[in-house]
């Protein structure tokens, strides 16, 4: 069966978004997980989807322009994960989205639907997120892994990653990995 794999930068406080509904500390939106040799598709909330198309559709039409979120050019890693996503198949989970502008993505109505997804032959799926997807997933015991980029600074108010989890959940430490910047990887095997 394939591996539902959740990566998520979140500050050391366990944040996905500050305050004002944003990841400011966040300087890429690159993969940074070590997922794109083991992945063929990814998934994301219906929430989390429509930013995250028109991130990476406007990275894919003009690589040389600055981009909305982080007001920089694309990174060397944003552009190599903007063609990746290219022939990528995204899955949303969503009730309500109904359309898209890239002919790869589909919707998915239920976590039905997702088990039914992990079942298909093919690698492992990234959960891009976002945060209440992520903690709806683990609480319906679908996914199988945790990734997390802990950033060095306290959020303060914000989202958190697992405020809307509804239960207790145990994690087996897989990897821990001090980064030069500062920031912290940490790799979780749902127990």
């Amino acid at each position: 069966m394939r591996k539902l794999i959740a990566g998520l930068k979140v500050s050391l406080d366990g944040k996905t978004e500050g305050a004002d509904g944003t990841a400011d500390w966040v300087e890429t939106w690159s993969e940074e997980y070590g997922l794109t040799d083991r992945i063929d598709a990814c998934l994301l909330g219906g929430g989390m989807y429509p930013g995250y198309e028109r991130y990476w559709s406007a990275i894919q039409a003009d690589p040389d322009t600055p981009v909305w979120i982080t007001g920089a050019a694309p990174s060397q890693a944003e552009l190599a994960w903007a063609r990746f996503i290219t022939r990528t198949p995204h899955y949303v989970l969503s009730r309500t989205l109904d359309s898209t502008a890239w002919p790869t993505t589909r919707f998915l109505r239920d976590f039905d639907a997702v088990a039914s997804l992990k079942q298909q032959p093919g690698r492992d799926i990234y959960l891009v997120g976002g945060a209440s997807v992520t903690a709806a997933l683990m609480d319906a015991g679908l996914v199988d892994e945790i990734r997390l980029l802990a950033y060095p600074l306290i959020a303060g108010e914000g989202r958190s990653l697992f405020a809307t989890t509804a239960r207790r959940q145990g994690l087996a430490l897989q990897d821990l990995r001090r980064l030069p910047d500062g920031r912290v990887s940490m790799t979780y095997a749902m127990a």
